[in-house]
């Protein structure tokens, strides 16, 4: 079944069409990896599927549902979460607190219910706690052992870890990665590819932008390549390796016989 549907999505800024019929589908279970040279128009997709970004052409299906108009909120509720480029994490907050933020769709304590207290209200307290050292454990000793220190004290690898954990202690069906692993060096890259197929046995789909060739290659079921826009090409990592357009768009000559 497709859990994710993009259908003839266009998006422009004045008169430079950032996308331009753009339609793929992602099924249930499967790694896929979008990829493109910079302004190739997939932070843009991204910021479309989670309802940040309008789109006057087109629609983008979760679930069988149709998304389109929707506020980011109400589809990080249907089970969507994502990451950015830029970490967006509560910096004077701690690991602990950025995950239980994390969830505060599934929460349903507010203002009265927290302030009398009653006996659910500890309950669903204590069950958002377990599932925050739950997720943390996922990142063992990166992560784990600070949960109770402040997210701007953390290294920069870790704090793109811990947005990751973030989006993970929401319980999405679908998480899209914004360049998971930008800034990392190789040994933290492949933590992060170990990372993305464990997630994967969790029964969690995933959506990855990504420029690192080692991560494509060693984690995606299926590529699918933008270029100015448009889609290119989509497959499997050998074939996309292999396809003419894709080398001289994007990966280059160099790339034509890397092992994947």
């Amino acid at each position: 079944m497709e859990l994710l549907k993009i259908d003839s999505v266009t998006k422009t800024f004045g008169g430079l069409h950032a996308l331009r019929q753009v339609s793929f589908g992602i099924h249930e279970g499967e790694i896929v990896s979008l990829i493109g040279p910079n302004g190739a128009g997939k932070t843009t997709l991204f910021n479309c599927i989670n309802g940040l970004l309008p789109f006057p052409e087109g629609n983008i299906l979760f679930q069988q549902k149709r998304i389109k108009g929707l506020k980011p909120h109400q589809i990080a509720e249907l089970g969507l979460a994502r990451t950015f480029q830029v970490t967006r994490l509560f910096s004077k907050m701690t690991l602990l607190e950025n995950l239980i933020v994390g969830q505060h769709h599934h929460l349903r304590a507010g203002l009265w219910s927290g302030l009398l207290r009653p006996r659910w209200v500890s309950e669903e307290e204590t069950r958002a706690v377990e599932k925050s050292l739950e997720v943390l454990a996922l990142f063992e000793e990166r992560l784990l052992p600070r949960k109770d220190a402040f997210a701007e004290t953390l290294s920069y690898a870790n704090k793109r870890r811990l947005e990751i954990a973030r989006a993970l202690a929401s319980s999405p069906r679908l998480l899209l990665l914004d360049e998971p692993t930008a800034g990392m060096n190789p040994h933290e890259t492949e933590g992060i590819i170990h990372l993305i197929k464990k997630i994967k046995e969790m029964g969690i789909t995933i959506l990855i932008i990504e420029h690192d060739m080692k991560v494509i290659m060693g984690a995606s079921d299926r590529i699918i390549v933008l270029d100015h826009g448009e889609k290119i090409a989509e497959g499997l990592p050998a074939e996309i390796q292999g396809n003419e357009k894709v080398i001289h768009a994007y990966m280059g000559k160099r790339h034509r016989h890397a092992e994947p």
